[in-house]
């Protein structure tokens, strides 16, 4: 969050820019068609770059539960 107010910091009149934001995202409208075709073209790049299908899907489990547990702790 601290981050966040250095930026509002930055910016002259932040209730301004909310605002803005606020209108730009009622305009936009939702592409559903779109969207598919951007998870499509990533799911593609995925396989290209065979990060995906997992050979096995419990290979590096013990790290997962590592990241658990510290996640877990706090």
């Amino acid at each position: 969050m601290e981050r966040q107010g250095e930026l509002v910091k930055l910016i002259a009149n932040p209730k301004k820019l909310q605002e803005f934001n606020k209108k730009l995202l009622k305009k936009e409208k939702v592409d559903i068609m779109q969207n598919f075709r951007i998870v499509e073209a990533m799911y593609r790049e995925a396989i290209a770059l065979r990060a995906i299908p997992l050979k096995d899907p419990l290979d590096e489990i013990h790290i997962d539960i590592k990241i658990a547990r510290v996640v877990n702790s706090v």
